[in-house]
């Protein structure tokens, strides 16, 4: 802190000068950080302006970089889920056709041809089936198959470790019926496969075969036969009950996902928050502080001018 001490008629030592001088530098500082802060935005731009806050901004900023890093890899989860729903859905309007088609078979008032018609008609339906179970895809993974599963990361603990939530389409998931959501129409069951065995599974129905509605003709009903149509239509809607609760199932997943979302957005706002007060500038206090600090300037080069006039003064008892 400058004092003001006059130190008598000395010319070898200008006190005042110095004080006037000194006061100058600190006022060119003021206003050099001041218009830096103003032509930035931040009050903080480098680890001098303030230690700790510079510490605790960038330590809130790579936090939510993470954050924004979940709520993308959220969204892609909750991609997942949307497109296997919808395949879902349309799978199960075909099945419900199908269906009907073999309620409207099992009436005595039909005869053989119409039942024919009735079955291949309903096997065109189950070829739409495929198509969807085949191209229903995400990331170069078929989804509707019985072998999909992954782990999104949708947030992290204080110590970084990952929070994740897990989407399990494959056959093996005690969430829903073994194998309800293998909607191939050649596909056998994993344990009828490991013994050599050919019977069908469609849905997590076993015995239920589509393919078998192509075989349908009027030497030989099949499926569509009066001694079988009861137990087509049973395993029918079976196989619309685990469609069911696949969608069920992935609904569920995308609730917390929505969920998740929302929270990654409010949590990403408030870190926002944080860091824009600890790190940017407060643009009126800024200015007002640097109308200050010109002010000072100013007026330490009139002070530093008067001082420097003192030893010419003192000269003149020479005369």
């Amino acid at each position: 802190m400058p004092t003001a001490v006059s130190m008598g008629a000395r010319i070898a030592t200008n006190i005042p000068a110095e004080n006037a001088y000194n006061a100058l530098i600190s006022a060119s500082n003021s206003i050099a950080q001041e218009q830096l802060q103003l032509s930035t935005g931040k009050r903080i731009n480098s680890a001098a302006d303030d230690v700790s806050g510079y510490i605790t901004s960038n330590a809130l900023t790579a936090r939510n970089g993470a954050l924004n890093s979940a709520l993308t890899s959220t969204s892609d989860a909750t991609n997942v889920t949307s497109i296997a729903q919808d395949a879902l859905s349309n799978i199960n309007d075909l099945l419900t056709q199908i269906k009907d088609a073999a309620a409207t078979a099992s009436s005595g008032a039909l005869g053989t041809d119409e039942k024919v018609a009735l079955a291949k008609g309903a096997y065109r339906l189950a070829q739409q089936i495929q198509f969807i179970t085949d191209s229903t895809v995400f990331g170069g993974q078929q989804l509707l198959e019985g072998g999909f599963s992954g782990d999104w990361t949708v947030g992290y603990y204080a110590n970084n470790n990952l929070l994740t939530i897990g989407i399990d389409l494959t056959t093996g998931n005690v969430d829903f019926n073994v194998s309800s959501n293998n909607f191939n129409l050649n596909a056998t069951s994993a344990a009828q496969a490991s013994a050599g065995g050919v019977t069908s599974i469609f849905a997590g129905v076993t015995g239920l075969s589509l393919e078998a509605l192509n075989a349908v003709n009027t030497n030989n009903l099949g499926i569509f036969a009066n001694g079988t149509i009861v137990n087509t239509i049973t395993s029918l809607a079976d196989a619309l009950n685990n469609v069911n609760e696949v969608a069920s199932y992935l609904g569920g997943i995308q609730d917390r996902l929505q969920s998740q979302q929302s929270l990654l957005n409010s949590q990403i706002t408030n870190y926002n928050s944080a860091i824009s007060q600890i790190q940017d500038a407060d643009v009126a206090t800024v200015q007002m502080n640097l109308v200050k600090s010109q002010f000072l300037q100013q007026s330490s080069i009139t002070a530093l001018a008067q001082a420097n006039q003192s030893p010419a003064t003192f000269l003149k008892l020479f005369q």
